[in-house]
């Protein structure tokens, strides 16, 4: 029997997974990771606690499995992409915390740069628009404010990586320092045209080339790790959010997924064409598993699965996560709440740094089941904003518009969050059996560098639906709910008032 293992570190928790050569779930380990939360709107994690948790779940599923490191055919990385850091070549030891995704503590330096003209320049290099949310303006924080870091770049004593760079610099012991094409298109440094660093970009961020990870396709062998008690090579790659278009079997121009976890990702295949969205939304380089470069335009949501999170640990609605399934379920409706959770500000399509949270619509007879409804409902309105400008981005180029969305992460196992997330789209929300396909797009990858698969479509063939979600609101109602949501956002994009 043929295995592979994916190593899934993601924002709030470090997995592993071993699937069968067929993509079946043999055993999985998951442990979380601490969210540090220094001043308001930033975020940071300990990279070193993120090593470590992700070398014990790869651990403890093989031990599950009852698998040596000899049974692995390969080792496959997905990653929560933007998060960065920054750690000593000589020593391994990084020079701070990884600052995450969510962190907006770079956007006076995105500010700086846009006062500078370079929005455009930047668009048609990157396909990114200027946000804290990428690494470029984060890893330029760090070496402005961490004592000595600009010297020690300038001595080249400094590697910086997003966390897919960290663990595979862990995995080989400090043998390699390389990214895979899907992780450095997230950088706000990289120019997805060309395939290379962009020297006019390293210098408007003052960054020193010799900081920067070679950059490698997402399907290939990078390096073997003896870390897990033998030789296991490391053979795929991937952000993500490709490695869930991948784990999706999204391979082809039109084909669409949407990823339910800390935030909302949605990501629709634009083939090889680099396509700009004109509707606030970003264009990105694909998981990379051929010679050829391919594209997808995405929306990203910052708060997703995190409002349950939050609503769990911040006002202890309830014990588990699980739980707000049934305590939304409770309540027909929201009541006419509608929570819009922009905790670190809103991404796409409103790109609103300065937005925060809010709840409206409260009377004296709402409940937390009506909070836990808005607040599940939330996740499923920002996607379908997402997709609506994706729909507007397709018309304008020529393209058909979408007829289905594959969907997965932790809360696509929610069924109600499903359906009203058909209601709201018009289309149909098709949950395909493993919903782990973050995980699995990343042990594809491996298992295509490795000779597991021999291509794409043998992958194709793997993929198999669960359950389609059918829209069973009219037209009319969902217009009016997409009205109601708006509103709400508008309300949270307010400016603060003056003290």
């Amino acid at each position: 029997m043929t295995y592979l293992l994916a190593l899934d570190q993601g924002t709030s928790s470090s997995r592993s997974i071993v699937f069968d050569a067929q993509g079946r779930l043999v055993a999985a380990a998951q442990k979380e990771i601490k969210q540090i939360y220094p001043r308001p709107g930033w975020v940071e994690h300990d990279p070193l606690e993120i090593w470590q948790t992700q070398l014990e779940t790869a651990r403890e599923a093989m031990a599950k499995a009852k698998l040596q490191p000899g049974d692995i055919q390969a080792l496959g990385l997905t990653n929560q992409r933007e998060t960065t850091l920054v750690w000593n070549r000589k020593t391994g030891q990084p020079i701070h915390n990884a600052i995450v995704w969510q962190d907006r503590r770079s956007e006076p330096a995105c500010a700086a740069l846009r006062a500078q003209g370079l929005e455009t320049d930047i668009l048609q290099k990157t396909g990114l628009r200027i946000d804290a949310y990428f690494s470029g303006t984060k890893l330029q924080w760090l070496l402005d404010n961490v004592p000595d870091a600009r010297e020690q770049a300038r001595r080249g004593e400094l590697a910086f990586g997003t966390i897919d760079s960290w663990l595979i610099w862990q995995l080989t012991g400090g043998k390699v320092h390389a990214t895979d094409i899907s992780n450095a298109a997230r950088t706000m440094l990289f120019n997805i045209r060309d395939n290379d660093w962009d020297k006019d970009l390293l210098q408007a961020m003052q960054i020193e080339p010799s900081l920067l990870p070679s950059v490698l396709p997402s399907s290939f062998e990078y390096g073997v790790t003896q870390a897990l008690g033998g030789a296991i090579p490391i053979c795929g790659v991937a952000g993500d959010q490709q490695s869930a278009l991948f784990g999706q079997a999204c391979f082809y121009e039109g084909m669409a997924k949407n990823t339910y976890g800390t935030g909302c990702f949605t990501l629709v295949h634009t083939g090889s064409r680099f396509q700009a969205s004109h509707n606030g939304l970003i264009t990105t380089r694909t998981a990379q598993a051929g010679e050829l470069a391919e594209y997808a335009i995405e929306g990203s949501v910052f708060v997703g699965g995190a409002v349950v999170q939050w609503l769990r640990d911040g006002l202890h609605a309830f014990q588990s996560s699980r739980d707000i399934e049934a305590l939304a379920h409770s309540v027909p409706d929201s009541g006419g709440v509608v929570m819009v959770p922009a905790f670190t500000g809103l991404g796409a399509p409103y790109w609103q740094p300065d937005a925060r949270g809010t709840i409206t619509g409260m009377t004296r007879g709402t409940t937390m089941a009506h909070i836990a409804r808005a607040a599940l409902e939330s996740i499923a309105f920002q996607s379908a904003a997402l997709l609506q400008a994706i729909s507007l981005d397709a018309v304008a180029a020529g393209c058909a518009p979408l007829t289905e969305v594959r969907v997965d992460g932790g809360a696509s196992t929610n069924d109600l969050l499903m359906q009203f997330q058909a209601d709201l789209l018009g289309i149909p929300v098709i949950r395909p059996v493993v919903t782990e396909t973050t995980a699995l797009g990343a042990a594809w990858l491996a298992g295509l560098a490795s000779g597991v698969y021999t291509d794409k479509k043998a992958l194709s063939a793997l993929w198999q639906a669960d359950r389609t979600f059918t829209p069973q609101l009219s037209r009319h109602d969902a217009d009016l709910l997409m009205v109601r949501w708006n509103q709400a956002v508008r309300q949270a994009c307010l400016p603060p008032t003056p003290d």
